[in-house]
């Protein structure tokens, strides 16, 4: 076999396992769902095997370094996102309400440069035709727009997340128009001393209350 064929061979085979353990370390996700981090790591990943394997003089050592390197950032920026809710959501992004109880919010829509075709497209796709049968669209920060319709009472499943993390959601508790005195005493109410007891805290559109203890199975 030609020297060089070989070498491309074996370079290919070691980009392979490269990028194969970049992805594994990078959890499971749904391809849609990947956040902005994750996509650049990808684009950089292509450029680099693309290098690899096309340029078989040059020493392998110039391209799997800085594939190392975008391990160790992607490990990084992946353990620092579950300590800190605040980084994780500057890197991955919120979710933005856009329809509320069959109303449309605009200033939210233009603040994700989000327009009116894309709403109309997505809500079709759904089946919904009407805004008016939506009682929440929520615009994931991946720019898959989930959609709650309207149950014949009024109400709908959505749920409006209220703490994570230990950490309280300030956006959540403007969208049902409470304040964080209200939440402590939620809190208090359910057994817990304080909301760093609390791993997920929900309020659905009836009201209801759910939480769930942090370190719960530890």
């Amino acid at each position: 076999m030609d020297v060089l064929v070989a070498s491309i061979i074996f370079r290919t085979i070691i980009t392979y396992f490269v990028i194969l353990l970049v992805f594994r370390f990078m959890g499971k996700r749904e391809i849609g769902e990947l956040s902005v981090m994750d996509l650049v790591v990808f684009v950089m990943l292509a450029e680099i095997a693309v290098f690899l394997i096309e340029n078989p003089k040059d020493p392998i050592w110039q391209a799997v370094v800085p594939m190392a390197i975008l391990l160790i950032i992607q490990l990084a920026s992946a353990w620092i996102s579950l300590k800190n809710q605040r980084f994780r959501n500057w890197f991955d992004g919120r979710p933005s309400v856009i329809i509320k109880h069959g109303k449309v919010d605009e200033h939210e829509m233009r603040k994700q440069r989000y327009n009116f075709n894309d709403l109309l497209l997505q809500l079709r796709e759904q089946g919904i035709q009407q805004v008016d049968d939506v009682a929440y669209a929520i615009l994931e920060p991946s720019g898959k727009l989930s959609v709650f319709e309207k149950k014949e009472d009024g109400h709908s499943d959505y749920a409006v997340v209220l703490i994570a993390d230990g950490s309280v959601e300030s956006s959540g508790l403007q969208n049902i128009g409470k304040d964080e005195e209200w939440l402590l005493e939620e809190v208090k109410k359910q057994g817990f001393s304080s909301v760093k007891e609390v791993s997920l805290c929900t309020v659905d559109d009836e009201g209801n209350v759910n939480m769930d203890r942090r370190d719960e199975y530890q």
